[in-house]
């Protein structure tokens, strides 16, 4: 008998009794209905497919920009950001530390001129743009609204969405700056800020792809995403929100595997459990405080170096079980992803792949095509158990936060990433061109590669900046800014002064360290 990613049993062959004593209505309900099992919206993809967003950002904001006018000529619906490791870092391009990093896995933005000829020649009131940062997430959204009032675009037309899902940084991806208590304050702050200021902006998206990632099984990731979603709707609340004043604007973050099957029961189950714990743990009384709703993103960690043209079909099943999930927005990785940042024509190829799915097949004309299946139904099942089981191991450690302080989840994504290199060497689990179908010689492919100047270029930039600038401005700013992060005050007002007059990303998030620290984790 085959077992899941999960360890789960798939049997041979399922039949009726799957469904035997089986309450169709409490466990699916009808599409766009509580728990949601079948979708968050009634017509889902037969009105309009998917949001097609295409992840990009690489060098300088220059060379992203024209990647992104690219994206949109050929048709994608959504920009999706991509920052290199100091922004990421709450690094300037100049620091020490940013040295040999700048430009390399995403775009450098030091302050409010590089977020404007980021998204130059672009109308922000017509697009919606996804950003993948987390620990400076309230940074970056500020810039992006600077940028658009430059533009004549009201706050309220924005729409989009910032990861700034700092919890799954200590788990599994490392891009952390602050412990994690002010860090989920200024969470709850940029809650606050985005419900006055920018209120059709989703204000965080928690993230299970970088765990994915990091080797955790679709239980795992499905259980440990939404331990940090609790954890971050009771910082709110006891910050004093009312659920219903931010959770709509919650969103979600997901891997899609090539096993179609698990990763559809695995979205179901995901969007039943978390619909349960809003009405029944947090007393949300609006259904969109219940809706999971989601973007997905093709499993880069499932892409070969190895004929990599072979990732083109690992793609498009991977963006296949997204869109049979249920997803909301999707990225399709390009197949060139495991040697080097895409190139023009392989990110295209990867949208091509997305608008396929959308217009070629008719996976877009019914709701939810496998409800009632015997496997499904049987896999979403098993599923919903096992991640509720996971789950309560982390409520009774004291939450995602004491889980993470004592190393729980980090502990059992490293075991299971270890199952799956010990099945892969032994050859028990077949990874096509790695352990079977090899070739004598690979053929050559020239991978896109990233300029060594970007970072004098961006010094250069820097030095020009500080010297143009209203210095004491800047420093003004950055002592408001320390003093509302010593008291209760929301930080987003005063750093957005302080962004407003060219203070840099670094000097921004130096100033908080002054006042916070920063994080290091128990096991350095």
């Amino acid at each position: 008998m085959r077992e899941s990613e999960s360890g789960l049993p798939i049997e041979p062959v399922y039949g009726p009794e799957v469904l035997e004593g089986w309450d169709p209505v409490e466990r699916l309900g009808e599409p766009g209905a509580y728990p949601f099992t079948r979708g968050v919206y009634p017509s889902m993809y037969t009105g309009r497919p998917w949001t097609m967003r295409q992840y990009a950002g690489f060098g300088t904001a220059v060379e992203s920009n024209a990647r992104y006018k690219q994206l949109i000529a050929n048709g994608t619906m959504g920009l999706s950001v991509a920052f290199d490791l100091p922004t990421q870092m709450g690094h300037d391009s100049d620091a020490p530390i940013a040295h040999g990093e700048v430009g390399k896995v995403g775009v450098a933005i030091d302050s409010v001129d590089d977020m404007r000829v980021l998204f130059g020649g672009i109308p922000l009131d017509r697009v919606s743009t996804s950003m993948t940062i987390n620990a400076p997430a309230a940074l970056l959204l500020l810039l992006y609204q600077l940028v658009a009032e430059e533009q004549g675009v009201a706050a309220e037309k924005l729409t989009g969405t910032i990861q700034n899902d700092v919890l799954k940084e200590y788990i599994a991806r490392g891009t952390y700056i602050f412990p994690p208590k002010p860090s989920l304050r200024l969470i709850a702050d940029i809650f606050r800020y985005c419900r006055a200021e920018v209120p059709k902006w989703n204000t965080i998206s928690i993230s299970g792809y970088h765990m994915a990632e990091a080797g955790a099984s679709p239980v795992q990731e499905i259980a440990f995403t939404l331990a940090d979603g609790i954890e971050y709707v009771r910082t709110a609340v006891a910050a004093g929100m009312d659920v219903d004043d931010f959770a709509p604007r919650l969103s979600f973050f997901f891997v899609a595997r090539t096993t179609v099957l698990e990763e559809v029961a695995k979205f179901r189950a995901a969007r039943r459990i978390w619909a349960r714990v809003m009405r029944e743990e947090f007393g949300a009384r609006d259904p969109k405080s219940m809706m999971l709703r989601f973007h997905t993103q093709t499993a880069g960690v499932q892409l070969t170096a190895q004929q990599p043209e072979v990732n083109l079909v690992r793609v498009a099943v991977q963006g296949l079980a997204a869109v049979l999930g249920g997803t909301q927005s999707l990225h399709t990785n390009s197949f060139d992803e495991a040697i080097a940042l895409p190139t023009d024509k392989s990110a295209r190829l990867a949208l091509r792949t997305q608008q396929v799915l959308a217009f070629e097949t008719d996976v877009t004309a019914t709701v939810d095509p496998f409800a009632g299946s015997y496997v499904i139904e049987r896999m979403t099942d098993e599923v919903e158990a096992a991640v509720l089981e996971l789950m309560g191991k982390v409520e009774d450690l004291g939450g995602a936060v004491a889980a993470i302080e004592r190393g729980f989840q980090k502990s059992e994504i490293e075991r299971n990433a270890y199952r799956i290199a010990q099945e892969t060497d032994a050859g028990e689990r077949v990874v096509v061109g790695v352990n079977r179908f090899q070739l004598d010689e690979e053929e050559p492919y020239e991978p896109l590669r990233v300029d060594p100047a970007i970072e004098a270029q961006q010094a250069e930039r820097l030095a020009k900046l500080r010297a143009e600038r209203d210095q004491a401005a800047v420093d003004a700013a950055l002592a408001d800014l320390k003093k509302a992060a010593e008291g209760t005050d929301n930080v987003l007002y005063p750093m957005k002064d302080a962004l407003k007059a060219r203070a840099t990303v670094g000097e921004v998030c130096n100033a908080l360290r002054e006042v916070w620290g920063t994080y290091v984790p128990s096991d350095v």
